[in-house]
């Protein structure tokens, strides 16, 4: 399929532009899910002696000839927060994404997708922001990734619009306890009156280590922490 390009310049298989009336009618204006590949549905790394946590069910394809190890169970997650979310690929992978992962996978064709530049200069921030922030504008959205740096938790603490950064471990990419989190961030979103804050257990754990979420249309952001499962 050739990929269209819209306003943005972002490719995808769809219009990728957020304020297109005809998509937000379609989707209903749900939050957008900014979704990695490599380290959240392409797995890699040995788990850990003594680690606890059922492998994820998943096989190995060759994708333009390598090898990667592809999670089902992290593809029944997407399919079931395809219902609370509108996603978006947000990976190196940008067009094979949409090319493999639907027909490997069973997730949805036509996703949109991010293309990045991977050099964003002298600022240190992150090299998939500036594509996130230009395809998002106002739009309320969670990312799940594997890799974020302190740019994207001071990006999304600033963010006028709620904003979930949700960290996996690479060894499982995403889980049950991911999906909870943002399922249950998706439904207090839904749930808002206008100027209201997102409820911290919606959003992320007490204070520890990996998760940063910002509060609803006031903007009052609310920084917490948990460690991706190990």
């Amino acid at each position: 399929m050739e990929p269209k390009t819209g306003e943005n310049g972002q490719r995808a298989g769809v219009s990728t532009d957020p304020a297109d009336p005809q998509r937000n009618a379609a989707s209903g204006v749900r939050p957008l899910l900014m979704v990695d590949v490599d380290g959240v549905i392409s797995l890699f790394g040995v788990p850990r002696q003594g680690d606890r946590q059922a492998p994820p069910r998943g096989s190995l394809h060759s994708v333009d000839g390598m090898v990667h190890f592809l999670s089902a169970t992290a593809a029944a997650h997407l399919l079931e927060l395809s219902q609370m979310y509108e996603l978006v690929w947000a990976s190196g992978w940008e067009e094979r994404a949409e090319e493999h992962l639907p027909r490997l996978l069973g997730l949805p064709a036509g996703l949109p997708y991010l293309s990045f530049d991977r050099e964003p200069g002298a600022s240190g921030a992150h090299w998939k922001l500036e594509a996130i922030e230009r395809f998002a504008r106002r739009r309320a959205l969670a990312w799940v990734d594997d890799c974020f740096n302190e740019a994207c938790h001071r990006w999304a603490a600033g963010r006028e619009s709620p904003t979930l950064l949700v960290a996996t471990d690479p060894r499982h990419g995403l889980t049950a306890r991911e999906t909870d989190r943002l399922r249950g961030w998706a439904a207090a979103l839904e749930g808002l009156r206008p100027g209201q804050d997102v409820p911290a257990r919606a959003g992320a754990q007490p204070a520890g280590a990996g998760a940063t979420g910002t509060g609803g249309a006031g903007g009052r952001a609310a920084t917490a922490s948990e460690t991706a499962a190990p």
